[in-house]
């Protein structure tokens, strides 16, 4: 048997990596006769620039940004060659962020700008730049109002890895729709939907471009929009991307099975997720399902995948489950089933 373990991260506890070796590992000690290759993946968001490290290889460099709150933190990239590798939530994510600071009225995305400035100065001219996670709602304001960054990316080629398609503004804006998210409540959302109109009417006069209604300018809090307008980026979906970067479809030429998952499966995951991308990259193979938690069934299996299988006991209480120790044990657990 040769088996591809090829899971996304289980958000909030384990990193894609450690899942695709918690399975491979336990899978091997039950079959030692089993080749089991590890393919962590990701979409953009969270583990984007590991995934894409070790597969492509590049070095992973650090620097010191502003948090969503302006407070200094470290931040890391990837580099390789002229090709910057950036998860925007490194400077301004909801990971930097304890839930009673959630504020995106007042969070920035200014860091996002100096992470930029740090991988040109390196010599970047390519950016590969995930769009998850974010805490902002900003417009990318904060962003590019970093002194000297519109000039030094003048030039660059800007790809977007995101799947998120709704438009800067409006019902389906970024206001509306993620700010509740972040933490803005009702009367926030208004704010900041009226903060988004001028931001938008700001960057036509300076750019030309309209992005009111450009799909994807939503992502990030408008951080999507402000870079198609002022760095001319174009969005690309991440999953299908990363599929590519790492050559997910040599690594699974005779296998017998693909094993993938994440922190909860729904419906949600049939809209651009890992699990989802896998699938349909899979050339016939059978895909088993492993995540935290699985609902809606039904749909999944229609889709197409092959088996489920819930790492989470269902009686478990979701602050135990989300502890890394009890997270892997229940992996190892869940490697019996695979096997």
């Amino acid at each position: 048997m040769k088996v591809v373990v090829a899971p996304d991260s289980y958000k909030g506890c384990l990193s894609a990596k450690e899942v695709a070796g918690a399975l491979a590992s336990a899978l091997r000690s039950l079959h030692p006769g089993w080749t089991v290759v590890e393919c962590p993946l990701a979409d953009g968001g969270e583990g984007t620039v590991e995934t894409i490290l070790t597969a492509v290889g590049g070095t992973l460099c650090e620097t010191v940004v502003s948090d969503p709150l302006e407070r200094p933190v470290f931040a890391n990239y990837g580099l390789k060659d002229d090709t910057a590798f950036i998860e925007v939530a490194e400077a301004c994510g909801l990971k930097h962020l304890s839930p009673d600071e959630l504020d995106p009225l007042h969070a920035t995305s200014y860091g996002v700008g100096e992470l930029l400035l740090a991988a040109r100065a390196k010599g970047a001219r390519h950016f590969v730049v995930g769009l998850g996670g974010t805490a902002t709602c900003d417009g990318g304001a904060g962003m590019i109002s970093v002194d000297g960054l519109r000039e030094a990316m003048k030039g660059c080629t800007v790809e977007l890895l995101c799947d998120v398609v709704n438009p800067f503004v409006g019902k389906y804006g970024a206001a509306r729709v993620f700010a509740p998210q972040k933490g803005a409540s009702a009367a926030d959302v208004e704010v900041l939907e009226k903060r988004m109109e001028a931001q938008a009417f700001g960057i036509f006069a300076e750019t030309g471009v309209d992005v009111r209604n450009m799909a994807g300018a939503g992502a990030a809090g408008g951080l999507g929009g402000a870079m198609m307008a002022y760095f001319n980026a174009f969005g690309v979906s991440g999953i299908e991307r990363i599929l590519d970067l790492v050559g997910f479809e040599s690594i699974i030429d005779g296998a017998d099975l693909i094993v993938t998952g994440e922190g909860k499966s729904d419906l949600q995951t049939l809209g651009g997720k890992v699990a989802h991308g896998v699938l349909r990259h899979s050339k016939g193979i059978p895909v088993a399902l492993v995540s935290g938690c699985i609902e809606d069934i039904k749909a999944l299996r229609e889709a197409g995948f092959s088996k489920f299988i819930q790492a989470t006991p269902e009686d478990m209480p979701l602050s135990e489950a989300l502890k890394k120790d009890t997270a892997l044990r229940n992996l190892a657990a869940a490697a019996t089933s695979i096997a």
